[in-house]
């Protein structure tokens, strides 16, 4: 997995590749079933509230720490191209605890069909540096390398239904 690289001003750029084919990886993200049982970091649960997909469709997605704290993280989908690509906004839940925090964030997420593989490449593109900033201080890459952790050994459980 590559982190942290800059594509263009204010973006951080994750890629991933997985062990199964494109269509599985994309209903791992976009089936509320299989979202709830990868997103977010080890040692986290996830309740998907919404997950609407369509242009303009809502998520709302709430990661509970190993604590019972809860995150709450919403969007709206921008851009769907099935199974190739989807665009969405990302933000922090209006009940997300702390003050501060990075604002107008741009998911992009995109998937190669490598065959019996999928590069996953994630842009999250932010409107100024600051917001920019704040988003990797609160560990977003290491977060995400996490989860992407979790999704691989998920994927893995599905092929072998």
């Amino acid at each position: 997995m590559s982190t942290g690289t800059p594509a263009s001003k204010h973006e951080i750029v994750i890629v991933r590749e997985f062990d199964a084919p494109r269509e599985l990886v994309w209903k791992a993200w976009t089936d509320p079933k299989h979202v709830a049982a990868w997103w977010g970091p080890r040692g986290f649960t996830t309740r998907v509230d919404e997950l609407d997909l369509r242009v303009g469709g809502r998520t709302r997605y709430v990661m509970v720490g190993p604590d019972g704290k809860e995150y709450p993280v919403t969007g709206v989908y921008q851009e769907i191209v099935a199974p190739e690509k989807f665009v969405s906004t990302d933000e922090f839940g209006e009940d997300f605890e702390g003050d501060d925090l990075p604002k107008g964030i741009i998911l992009t997420c995109i998937f190669e069909d490598l065959g019996r593989r999928t590069r996953m490449t994630m842009r999250i593109a932010h409107p100024t540096a600051e917001d920019e900033r704040k988003h990797e201080e609160m560990g977003v890459v290491g977060g995400w390398g996490s989860s992407f952790d979790c999704l691989d050994e998920y994927l893995a459980t599905m092929q072998e239904q």
